[in-house]
């Protein structure tokens, strides 16, 4: 029983050889295929993965990067039955990939198997951020999504009509969990770890620029976007508590409008302002435990509100439409 182990790169030559060797070592008796969906790296990421027994596979113009168009790339390369999704800096567990298939065997109507995400990096606020949350992605049995990745069953995935959304940069998971589950496939968490996440060590402000410029952010409007008129449409709206928090952002920023419209002069209405969004840190300090951590969840919340229009006026291609790329090299 084979799978196909799709590693999602872009830039990745710091961990890619110990994410490639780790997979290799995880194909259950060695049955399977490596597969590296690189989104247009620029460093050494191609020429580390080179020199291992993978097949690369590389887009080219006009195909763009994004979080969705890495798990799609990689799929139209893949031959076996089943399909498991990596980042190219995620150490996989030697043992998870048995135990999943084992799993899945046993369950039929389950559409894909994942564990735990440890997050190996947190001194950056936002994977501090992330280990916080008690999030229903991230408890154990039924999930509505498999953040991070795992193991898929192919039939399942071909029933959807694709792996993910090349127009997606963002919620690419989500989108794939709620196009299953529509179709009454589940998708599950196991008590045990799938990989260790080596996320980034850069400074926690820098990232949230980094990721307007990279398009990350606008996942959310894509993502709206993308379920307009499907079947599922009220469901997605359903289960993305994300939704309430930037509803309430959004009616933040309308009350300080009228505020600083309203005021008898401009100072009274900026030092208005002012306290009410020092009142909203204060009181998300207290529930995070720190000035700190306070602040940046803030200042996130508004970079995420802020790009929900931006992704969701952006234009499409179709998502089931063949990925230009082309592949380097054989796999030895």
């Amino acid at each position: 029983m084979g799978v196909s182990i799709i590693i999602k790169t872009l830039n990745e030559a710091k961990r890619i050889a110990a994410t490639i060797e780790s997979a290799l070592a995880g194909l259950p008796g060695g049955i399977g295929e490596v597969i590296i969906a690189d989104s247009g790296s620029t460093d050494d990421t191609v020429a580390i993965a080179s020199r291992y027994p993978v097949v690369i596979a590389q887009i080219t113009p006009p195909a763009k990067p994004s979080c969705g168009i890495g798990p799609q790339l990689g799929f139209q390369y893949s031959t076996f039955d089943h399909i498991c999704l990596l980042d190219g800096d995620m150490i996989l567990d030697p043992e998870f990939l048995p135990e999943a298939l084992g799993f899945l065997a046993d369950n039929p109507d389950v559409a894909g198997v994942t564990g735990h995400v440890a997050e190996m990096q947190t001194a950056n606020l936002e994977y501090a951020r992330r280990v916080q949350r008690n999030a229903p992605e991230n408890r154990i049995g039924d999930i509505d999504r498999m953040n991070g990745g795992g193991l898929y069953r192919r039939s399942a995935i071909e029933e959807a009509g694709y792996i993910s959304d090349r127009n997606l940069h963002g919620y690419e998971e989500f989108d794939l969990g709620v196009r299953l589950r529509s179709l009454n496939w589940r998708l599950h968490r196991l008590d045990r770890r799938f990989v260790s996440h080596f996320g980034h060590t850069s400074n926690s402000y820098r990232l949230l620029v980094r990721r307007w410029k990279s398009k990350y952010l606008f996942g959310t409007g894509e993502l709206l976007r993308a379920s307009l008129g499907k079947p599922y449409f009220r469901r997605l709206i359903a289960e993305l508590p994300e939704l309430k928090l930037w509803a309430a952002v959004y009616c933040w920023w309308a009350v300080s409008i009228a505020i600083l419209l309203l005021a008898p002069g401009i100072v009274s209405g900026l030092a208005a302002v002012i306290a009410l969004a020092a009142l909203i840190v204060l009181l998300i300090s207290i529930k995070k435990g720190g000035l700190s951590m306070g602040l940046y969840t803030v200042v996130a919340w508004c970079f995420h509100a802020a790009a929900i229009p931006a992704g969701f006026f952006r234009s499409r291609l179709p998502p089931t439409a063949w990925i230009e790329s082309r592949t380097i090299g054989e796999a030895q």
